[in-house]
Parts: structure tokens; sequence; C-alpha cells
């Protein structure tokens, strides 16, 4: 009895141990990857790992969302993400610039994909032009993103700080709303649209 009690305790612990180490490891297999690499880096660190895990989540909820998505540009866009993540190891702090990489992606899966409930949308009128439109849906993300559509096109915004007001930033476009108007720049080196939210 004594012997089998001692078996059940062992084989528990044992148990135990794995799920712990599985839980602590990011969604890859770390054994097959380079010691110098950025993947090794995101298996000596819980923090990394855990993001790895919640992006794993993200982009498989995002894939079920995108399953019908003309052309398929899901998995090659990842693809494009993970080497920008492993360009990481030019950076001065390369865990901080891998941690960024990491918060960004997820919450840009999140907010195109609306897999987080949107604030909005929101309708702005520009330079006096009601039909000059601008939607705009934000999403509680980290950091806190917007997705804003002008026409037939889209862009992905994150939260910038600002002295006052809610300020986002894109990769040519700008979103800064203070005092029940917003001050719109939508494509590089463009003039800034004076616009108010319409009713």
């Amino acid at each position: 009895m004594r012997t089998t009690l001692s078996f059940i305790l062992t084989g528990s612990a044992s148990l135990l141990l794995a799920n712990s180490v599985l839980a602590d490891s990011p969604s890859y297999d770390c054994s097959k990857v380079a010691s110098t690499s950025i993947e090794a880096l995101v298996c000596q660190s819980d923090e990394l790992s855990a993001l790895d895990r919640q992006l794993a989540e993200v982009y498989a909820a995002a894939r079920k969302k995108a399953v019908n998505a003309h052309p398929p540009t899901l998995k090659a866009e990842q693809r494009g993400w993970i080497k920008g993540r492993n360009d990481c190891w030019k950076a001065t702090d390369i865990p901080a610039c891998v941690k960024l990489s990491y918060h960004s992606r997820i919450a840009e899966l999140q907010a195109l994909y609306q897999l987080l409930p949107g604030k909005g949308p929101f309708s702005f009128g520009c330079d006096g032009n009601p039909l000059n439109e601008v939607i705009v849906t934000f999403y509680p993300t980290e950091p806190p993103t917007l997705v804003a559509e002008r026409g037939d096109r889209m862009s992905l915004m994150y939260a910038s700080p600002s002295a006052s007001g809610a300020k986002y930033e894109g990769q040519n476009e700008m979103f800064w709303e203070h005092q029940g108007e917003a001050s719109i720049r939508w494509g590089y080196q463009a003039a800034e649209m004076r616009c108010k939210k319409l009713p």
C-alpha cells in the first residue's frame, strides 16, 4: 500500500512538473531552435514565452475569421512578422524590442479581425465636407488601437503619447482627437485635415 501510494505521488509530481514546464514554454519546441536565436531568448524568458503563447491563441482565432479571405494574406503576414521580430537582434535592448513586437502583433490581430469588442464606429467629416469622411473604431488592446477607414482604404493605428487628447499613429496616418474635434493625416506627408464627429 505504501509503495503504491509512493508511486502515485511520484507520478503526480512528475505530471505536475511536466505541465508546469509546458505552461512556461512558448508555443514551439525550444529543443529545436538555435541557441543564439531570438526564439532561444523567448524560451529563456517566462514573460516572452507567455506572450508567444498568447500570440499563438490570437493568431488561431484570427485564422478562423480569415478562412474565407481573398486573397489569403494572414499566413504570409505572420511569416513577415516573425522575420521582423527576429530582426530585434539588431536592437540596443533586444528583450524590450521582442516584447514590443509581440504586443504590437497581438493588438494588430485583435483589432483587424475584431477579436475584441470595439467602441464605435464613429464618423468624422473633414475640412467642412461631410462626404470627406473617416470612420473610426477603437479597440481596448494593449497598446490601445483604432482602425480607420476612408473610402476603400483602411489604416491600423496605435495609441501614441500626447500632451492632451487621444492620439493614434499608423504607418503613414495619424488621428488626434481633442475637445470634440480631430486632426487626421491620411497618407505620407499629407496635410492634416480638420475633422468633426458627425451625428
